[in-house]
């Protein structure tokens, strides 16, 4: 299947890939609307669609008459829930619905409707529609399981969808294809889950899982987002319970460990959990070492070797937490002027 513009993430092209073709020099061909008695190169247009009027914000110079409302015609509230919906445009659209153009005949009521309806199945029914409208039930369980939004769904969707239509990991196993799909749009969308939360869910294989990836990858033109250690710092201090303030300081400790380029090579998982042993036992709030090793997935000893170097590196971090103590100084000296 060939890859379009308005296709949810086309296939790679090689000629796009070795060649940059530059942007051709184009005139401006933009319409734009200026007050004469401003003459301002940025004006501030007004609609006011209560008289129907367009009106120069800096003037107040009337420049058009008899405009067009496009919002909605309606408002609804919530008393008016049970109400017949004013909108005369129906739903949006789903794109990745498999069965939005398909017929059903409703099996309830009497036996013959249930005949009937069994039929027209086993007469209409689409393999490959049947298929795609089960996995996508399927892909929306498991990052429902994983708490992932539904834009985030919606995406993941979309991926499987193409890389059905492209025939990309054709004979695969399916959760391995869900899970790949999963692990891809996180990335893109620039969410933080790691290959160990994706697969203590979908119970699948770290190599099967690696290769799918690859091959998604490799077919795709994705926008890949690089994982830091800041994407998951504040999903594992939540699932700690550690404090606001607490959060902030880990988040800067970790952009400052990447600006430095400490800790090269580690995996993102190891490095925010040592840092957030870090960060609390300098801050006197010390963390029990299981309990960031459960919520991260890491070894306890992997993290402990982690901390040991940021330890050893405490000096160039010195002065984020010099920073807290002088803002705790500052609100303990603004209270007691209010007292």
């Amino acid at each position: 299947m060939s890859s379009s513009s308005n296709v949810p993430f086309p296939t790679r092209s090689p000629s796009t890939l070795n060649e940059a073709t530059p942007t051709p020099f184009q005139p401006d061909l933009n319409i734009r609307l200026i007050c004469p008695d401003c003459k301002n190169p940025n004006p501030k247009i007004i609609e006011e669609y209560a008289s129907g009027d367009m009106v120069c914000g800096e003037c107040g110079l009337v420049l058009g008459g008899r405009i067009i409302d496009m919002r909605s015609e309606w408002r609804t509230f919530n008393s008016d829930e049970n109400e017949k919906d004013p909108s005369r445009v129906g739903a949006a659209s789903d794109p990745t619905d498999a069965s939005a153009l398909d017929t059903v005949i409703s099996w309830k009521g009497n036996t013959d409707n249930n005949a009937l309806s069994r039929a027209h199945f086993k007469a209409t029914v689409n393999k490959e529609t049947a298929c795609l409208k089960y996995a996508l039930q399927e892909i929306e369980t498991i990052c429902h399981a994983m708490d992932l939004s539904p834009e985030l769904i919606e995406t993941t969707k979309q991926l499987y969808k193409r890389s059905a239509e492209e025939k990309v990991l054709r004979g695969k196993n399916k959760l391995v294809i869900h899970a790949a799909c999963i692990y891809l749009a996180c990335r893109t969308m620039n969410v933080g889950r790691t290959l160990k939360e994706i697969i203590a869910v979908t119970q699948v294989s770290k190599g099967h899982l690696s290769r799918a990836i690859k091959m998604l990858v490799s077919t795709f033109d994705l926008n890949l987002k690089q994982m830091t250690s800041e994407d998951l710092m504040a999903r594992f201090c939540n699932r700690l319970n550690i404090p606001q303030d607490v959060t902030g300081i880990c988040i800067k400790v970790s952009q400052r460990i990447e600006q430095l380029g400490l800790l090269t090579g580690r995996t993102q998982n190891t490095v925010a959990a040592a840092v957030i042993l870090f960060v609390t036992g300098m801050l006197k709030r010390n963390m029990l070492i299981d309990k960031i090793a459960d919520v991260s997935g890491m070894a306890t000893p992997s993290i402990k070797g982690v901390a040991r170097i940021i330890e050893g590196e405490k000096e160039k971090l010195q002065d984020l937490f010099n920073e807290v103590e002088s803002e705790k100084l500052s609100g303990i000296l603004s209270e007691a002027e209010m007292q």
